[in-house]
């Protein structure tokens, strides 16, 4: 696996774990070891979640199963083109109503966020054991509701087909040493967050 934290530049004294998290695209194709593929659903248990109802869900296919094509088809050809060398394919969803006993559903507003905060624990944990995990949003979203049935309560999270596989040397390395956004330009203080928020809220009014 490529060490992605020799070539990203970090401003602030950030773990290598996270600069080492990339998205390429070439891989090996050779099958994922279950236990491998369970240790990255284990880290995606652990994440944080409202109630901690863990509202994500992931449908995945191997590339040697009956279900490879189904969800392979289900990418963009662009994406078809790269993707169909991975180990696996899947797709993440959440719960969109919250469920608690003896009490009524409601809207469950966190289920995108809390399931976000579990494909990046499952992208960190592949990262660690020298794999990859890479999101996309290039797939036909209305087809994906109909073939695999989550229709309802359930709905797909934005970067939701995945696959996780080791990568065949350091092509894509342009992709992991892209220009980010600095840190202060990403986060800012409660005043500013108020005037955005006062100008949002006038504009949509």
């Amino acid at each position: 696996m490529a060490i992605i934290s020799d070539v990203r530049v970090r401003e602030h004294g950030v773990d290598p774990a996270f600069l080492n998290r990339w998205s390429p695209r070439a891989f090996t194709g050779e099958p994922i070891p279950d236990e491998t593929l369970l240790t990255m659903f284990e880290a995606a248990r652990w994440a944080p979640s409202c109630f901690n109802m863990q509202p994500w869900r992931f449908l995945y296919a191997r590339k040697d199963s009956e279900h490879w094509l189904r969800f392979l088809h289900l990418l963009i050809p662009y994406n078809q083109d790269w993707a169909k060398d991975a180990s696996v394919l899947g797709v993440v969803v959440s719960k969109t109503l919250l469920e608690r006993p003896n009490r009524d559903p409601v809207p469950a507003h966190s289920h995108s966020y809390d399931a976000g905060a579990a494909w990046m624990s499952l992208a960190l944990q592949a990262s660690r054991l020298g794999w990859a995990a890479h999101g996309m949003i290039g797939f036909d979203i209305e087809r994906t509701y109909l073939e695999l049935c989550c229709l309802g309560y359930v709905r797909l999270v934005l970067a939701s087909v995945k696959y996780a596989t080791k990568d065949s040397g350091m092509q894509g390395l342009h992709a992991s040493a892209e220009n980010r956004w600095i840190a202060r330009e990403l986060f800012h203080w409660h005043h500013i967050i108020s005037k955005l928020l006062n100008e949002f809220l006038s504009a949509s009014g």
